[in-house]
């Protein structure tokens, strides 16, 4: 599913930044920002580039739950679904400083206007995913972002973090069926 959200991801915001712009090529990439000898992939030129940098597991109760009821009543005991946050590095990879800017702004736009997408909002989102919300990463201040470009191997460029939260991966493994009780009774037991 983490493929699944980030692809989807893209596809919209590229949709809006091809519309806002008047733009024919795709100009949207998820991808790494550096390859493993450190050099910047040829694709990412002159594109805003998607990259994951952290995935925590979603910790919330609620969201979780063993018992799932089947369609003959009884339940079955499978690992529930788990829910995952993704942080997102958005970052406009332009020749061209002021481009960037540009891009970084779009970016922005595009987000506030997207805090939610699913089903309700985007009809074409993919079979498995309920829906996606973005939220901007606040706090991160420059030692911390000097690290994490420091950390990435990359040269810094004018850049945004996101939590593309609730991103749910499932199991199929079923560990057990429970039938359905149909009768209580009041007797009691000697």
């Amino acid at each position: 599913m983490i493929q699944e959200a980030l692809q989807y991801t893209k596809m919209v915001f590229n949709q809006f930044v091809k519309n806002k712009f008047k733009l024919d090529e795709e100009i949207v990439l998820v991808n790494k920002l550096v390859d493993q000898s450190g050099v910047s992939p040829l694709e990412n030129k002159n594109k805003i580039i998607i990259s994951i940098i952290h995935i925590e597991q979603e910790t919330v109760k609620p969201f979780y739950n063993r018992k799932q009821k089947t369609t003959n009543g009884s339940y079955v005991n499978q690992n529930p679904t788990q829910r995952y946050n993704i942080y997102i590095l958005v970052s406009p990879n332009f020749d061209n400083y002021n481009e960037a800017l540009k891009f970084l702004t779009t970016t922005i736009q595009f987000f506030q206007i997207n805090e939610v997408l699913d089903a309700r909002t985007a009809a074409t989102i993919p079979t498995g995913l309920e829906k996606l919300e973005f939220e901007i990463q606040k706090g991160e201040g420059y030692m911390q972002m000097q690290n994490l470009w420091t950390a990435l191997g990359a040269k810094y460029q004018p850049s945004v973090i996101y939590n593309m939260k609730l991103v749910t991966i499932a199991t199929d493994e079923i560990e057990g069926f429970n039938k359905q009780v149909s009768t209580i009774s009041n007797q009691v037991e000697p």
